[in-house]
């Protein structure tokens, strides 16, 4: 566990202490969230001047599963109107590198990190877990948008007995805070939310990216080589943010907090995820673009507590007003 001397070095870091806030009993200077896939192990924007993690709540590392993993042939990313496809395939050095070789270089002080475990079987997510248990790590994101081999490749997110069964396995794994990823490719995320809720995680991740494609025209043949891949960005978010909505019913009843993600790129954006029911909002292609954005995003949401008179970030959680 981080020493106290870490965890008050954390309680200072905060841009502006209306900010702060906890998540899954985490202490987080900011409610934005580093997303995994987008900042590698923590160092990937630490080269560009002006960027900060401390800017940030937490930081999500890259997916990272049992074995190391080559990931997929390129081409693995697109840029898409207002968007980008990605099927990098978990590209990856393998949990022992992880856990002894890059998060012994990862500065906690600064913020908090969380890992991304990943598996293609319930027995790979359960090592995975147990690795990262016994090490500093913050907490633990499960991406259940993971094939699962022994069902002939369906993803454990898109079934809520499957996903319920890798949380469970995963919540007896480890005593750290468990934080579900959850897909938007499935009929009834709220029954997901649901079913994750009672096998035991600590937060949910609201959403995952939705699957896409593109085509060379000229070609005649699929841009990406793996034919199907991930669609984030700004398109995504009026799908993500009717997630949220739909998500935080389940889980706000049950105190279980939300990451909203998918799309943001600016305070505004942030802003409505929180309304809609996220505890905490998660940045991750608006990076590609513009790695100082989550200062400019902090500072938005700053004003608007200031505008509306309210002394903190969770004050406007879950505040959306249905109806005339």
């Amino acid at each position: 566990m981080p020493s106290p001397d870490i965890e008050q070095s954390r309680q200072h870091a905060a841009p502006d202490a209306r900010l702060a806030g906890t998540f899954c009993g985490l202490g987080f200077s900011s409610p934005i969230v580093l997303l995994s896939g987008c900042v590698g192990f923590g160092e990937e924007y630490t080269r560009v001047a002006g960027f900060s993690n401390r800017d940030a709540g937490a930081v999500v590392l890259k997916g990272t599963t049992l074995h190391a993993r080559p990931g997929n042939e390129p081409h693995r990313i697109f840029e898409t109107p207002m968007g980008m496809l990605n099927a990098i395939g978990l590209q990856n050095p393998g949990v022992d590198a992880v856990v002894h070789k890059i998060l012994p270089t990862l500065d906690f002080s600064e913020t908090r990190f969380i890992a991304n475990a990943c598996g293609s079987t319930i027995e790979e997510y359960i090592e995975v877990c147990r690795r990262f248990d016994d090490s500093p790590i913050d907490a633990i994101e499960i991406n259940i948008s993971c094939p699962n081999i022994k069902e002939g490749g369906v993803a454990f997110g898109n079934s809520p007995d499957m996903s319920a069964r890798v949380v469970a396995a995963c919540r007896a794994a480890t005593r750290k805070p468990i934080i579900t990823k959850l897909s938007p490719n499935q009929t009834d995320i709220r029954e997901n939310a649901r079913r994750c809720i009672e096998a035991g995680t600590d937060g949910l991740a609201v959403i995952n990216t939705l699957v896409g494609m593109a085509i060379d025209a000229e070609k005649r043949r699929p841009v990406i080589a793996n034919v199907q891949a991930g669609l984030s960005g700004p398109a995504i978010k009026p799908i993500a943010l009717l997630k949220v909505h739909q998500v935080y019913q389940e889980a706000g009843r049950h105190g279980v907090p939300i990451i909203g993600q998918g799309g943001i790129a600016n305070a505004t954006d942030a802003l409505e995820f929180l309304i809609a029911g996220a505890s905490a909002v998660g940045v991750g292609t608006a990076l590609f673009y513009n790695p100082l954005v989550c200062h400019e995003i902090n500072a938005g949401i700053a004003d608007y507590l200031e505008r509306h008179q309210l002394a903190r970030v969770a004050d406007l959680v879950g505040t959306l007003q249905l109806g005339s």
